[in-house]
């Protein structure tokens, strides 16, 4: 059915609790998957006065965090004896990220996690997935 899933993860706790369904359904395809966790831009400009850090110091670092993020999966993955590719992108969206990843890998399905805000703060804060479920053109399986 599905030859290959995209997982994104942030590495949350609500991120964490797709990983057995994903890598289930995977597994139930003979599908491969792919891991991915956005990371933002270096927040820094050429025009700030002070940096508490480096642009280098910065990258390091949130690849360490993105590495740790997605590390559960990939543990996951080779368990069930499953293909894994890890990724790592940076963008501001992180639904826009997760849908160039998804077309440029190939994939067929998205399986992310909803963190269920509602109301104002669903309002508010905005939602990743609402995003991507407004714009993909790929099955989603969303996970609460």
């Amino acid at each position: 059915m599905y030859k290959k899933i995209l997982v994104p993860t942030d590495g949350s706790d609500t991120g964490a609790k797709v990983i057995p369904h994903a890598v289930a359904l995977a597994k139930s395809c003979g599908a491969a998957v792919v891991g991915l966790n956005v990371t933002d831009p270096y927040p820094y400009s050429g025009l700030a006065e002070t940096v508490p850090i480096t642009a280098d110091q910065y990258r390091v670092h949130v690849t360490q965090e993105a590495e740790d993020a997605l590390k559960p999966l990939q543990d996951a993955c080779k368990a069930a004896d499953l293909a894994f590719e890890p990724i790592i992108a940076e963008d501001i969206h992180p639904w826009k990220a997760m849908l160039d990843v998804a077309k440029e890998r190939g994939c067929d399905l998205v399986v992310i996690a909803s963190h269920g805000r509602r109301g104002m703060q669903a309002l508010l804060l905005g939602s990743e997935t609402q995003k991507l479920l407004t714009h993909s053109t790929i099955p989603v399986l969303v996970l609460r």
